[in-house]
């Protein structure tokens, strides 16, 4: 065959490839990609973007969880906390990219999990095979000749399996015996409890939601978004739907180490609160510690943090008091608790006035720099840095009220000198007096509601237990068959087992006992007369009809899986 024949030969063939992939259609591209997705491979790759995409919201501080640790991170580092913002890393699990992952992953494993469910539901009701025509195949054999017909035999066999809970089949000449079915059931239960736990975590994200609320001690919140701080709602939540819980900050007390190698470790943190369910409900009293969270109608409140709320007065150029009360100051080195925070007094007159400060709860000059030496507030410092100008608030954007924007501001020539509670400074070029009166306490309030938290729970436990069961319980197949012998007065007993699973071992033995069960209760019926064979007569069963030689024998063994 010339070339050109064997090129005129072969193009029919790439046509038509063409236009079988031409046929695949829009349909069938669909078809495909379902397939891919729902594959296993795909669930593993999914599950484990999903790990991944989980580290940074361990490692990076979030907005949900900790709104200070945020702004505390944009100021040690200015430059990158913007980009990461940008990618949604400090709101992670609120991410697009996230929920994108997860509706994948949810997607891949309900069209692979649903099918296979299906599947194993079919597997957990069939009934055991038809026993195999040459049992001598089968990893386990045993064989045996018995007095007893084989249609006794057979029938003995059946009974002694059903006393011993293997699920019956039986045919001309042959019986076949199955049990772990158990196994098919702890795989069902994973499967399902695996679905239960995705759809209670999207549960969650959906009707629950969760908020902070930075809280100084004699002040209180309503649950209400108005007055929270920080408030991420699932899908369908809206403001009527929250609890109509209040809280009050009645006191706060920590305690420290104050000696050794733990020195500054924290030993307790005990808010004292008082909380009404709803307004007009008599007041609760209870002492809101870490990992103790407070209950309210199903929403958990958490203690995440604490710190210091210097509380300053600010009088201005008029004589007018334009600022009087406690600043929140966030810590910036959590051992000893030096915090840092601004005060900004926009009403202020002639000119807007700024402060940026350093708390030092208990100062100690180290080489002529004062420092906190303590994170209690043994020796309380306030360092402030005043500006003037515009604060530019009426700019029309977002402003933290941890970050002073010093653009529109002229730094103030002030002493440089700690105050200590009562002590005043006066500011330049007649803008008024600060006056530093002491301190309070704050603690910053975790707020989740979280209606898929308990069937999560229960799922995953679900999960575990349907686990357990199929790695515990094994699969197993025992297959008699009994043939009148060549000289016609005995029968030819086959024994054969096959085990569908057995990675940890142990079939082999449990076999060997049930041969020579088998074994031992056909001796037992031959020798005992045609009743003891499985022959009924008006008033007994063929339960107790068995043998007592193998009754004796069988009680010795116990199943290996308990089922």
């Amino acid at each position: 065959m010339t070339a050109a024949e064997e090129d005129s030969t072969a193009r029919p063939a790439v046509v038509a490839g063409r236009s079988r992939v031409t046929r695949l259609g829009v349909l069938g591209w669909l078809r495909w990609t379902w397939r891919q997705l729902t594959s296993m491979r795909t669930a593993l790759i999914l599950l484990f973007l999903l790990a991944l995409a989980s580290v940074p919201g361990s490692v990076l501080p979030q907005e949900g969880i900790d709104p200070a640790a945020v702004s505390q991170y944009y100021q040690s580092h200015p430059a990158l906390a913007p980009v990461l913002n940008r990618l949604s890393l400090f709101s992670v699990f609120a991410a697009p990219w996230f929920a994108a992952i997860y509706i994948l992953l949810f997607a891949s494993l309900a069209g692979c999990v649903l099918p296979r469910t299906v599947r194993l539901v079919g597997s957990a009701r069939q009934r055991p095979p038809r026993a195999p025509s040459n049992l001598s195949r089968l990893p386990a054999t045993a064989s045996y000749t018995t007095a007893l017909p084989p249609d006794r035999a057979l029938k003995s066999a059946a009974a002694l399996l059903g006393r011993r809970r293997f699920r019956l089949h039986t045919g001309d000449g042959w019986v076949s015996a199955e049990k772990g079915y158990v196994r098919e059931l702890g795989n069902l239960l994973f499967h399902m409890a695996l679905l239960a736990l995705l759809f209670s975590v999207g549960l969650g994200g959906v009707f629950g939601y969760k908020a902070n609320r930075l809280l100084i001690v004699g002040q209180s919140f309503a649950n209400t978004p108005t007055d929270l701080d920080v408030f991420h709602p699932g899908r369908l939540v809206g403001p009527g739907n929250l609890q109509p819980f209040s809280i009050n900050l009645q006191n706060f007390h920590a305690q420290y180490v104050a000696s050794g190698p733990e020195l500054d470790q924290p030993l307790s943190y005990n808010a004292s609160l008082t909380y009404q369910t709803q307004p007009g409900a008599p007041a609760r009293h209870y002492t809101l510690r870490v990992n103790h969270p407070l209950v309210v109608d199903g929403v958990s409140v958490y203690l995440i943090g604490h710190g210091y709320a210097p509380v300053v007065r600010v009088t201005d150029g008029t004589g007018k008091v334009r600022w009087d009360g406690p600043v929140p100051f966030i810590p910036v080195v959590q051992s000893t608790m030096t915090s840092e925070g601004v005060i900004k007094v926009p009403d202020a007159r002639p000119s807007q006035l700024g402060f940026a400060g350093v708390f030092l709860p208990s100062a100690v000059n180290v080489g002529g720099t004062l420092e906190s030496a303590f994170p209690a507030a043994l020796n309380p410092r306030l360092s402030l840095i005043g500006f003037s100008g515009n604060l530019g608030l009426n700019a029309g954007g977002a402003q933290s009220v941890y970050q002073l924007d010093t653009k529109g501001l002229q730094p103030l020539r002030m002493e440089a000198r700690p105050l200590v509670a009562g002590q005043s400074m006066t500011l330049p070029n007649g803008l008024g007096t600060v006056t530093y009166l002491g301190y309070q306490q704050w603690i910053s309030l975790a707020i989740t509601y979280d209606p898929g938290q308990l069937p999560a729970l229960i799922s995953g436990f679900a999960a575990l237990a349907g686990l357990i069961l199929s790695f515990l319980v094994r699969r197993r197949r025992v297959f008699v068959r009994a043939v009148a012998a060549a000289d016609g007065q005995s029968t030819e007993v086959t024994v054969g087992g096959l085990a569908r699973s057995d990675a940890a071992g142990g079939f082999e033995s449990e076999f060997a006992d049930l041969a020579q069960l088998l074994r031992t209760e056909h001796d037992g019926a031959a020798g005992a007369g045609p009743q003891a064979a499985g022959e009924p007569h008006s008033d007994t069963s063929e339960a107790e009809t068995a043998g007592a030689g193998a009754d004796r024998h069988e009680a010795a063994l116990t199943s290996p899986d308990g089922e």
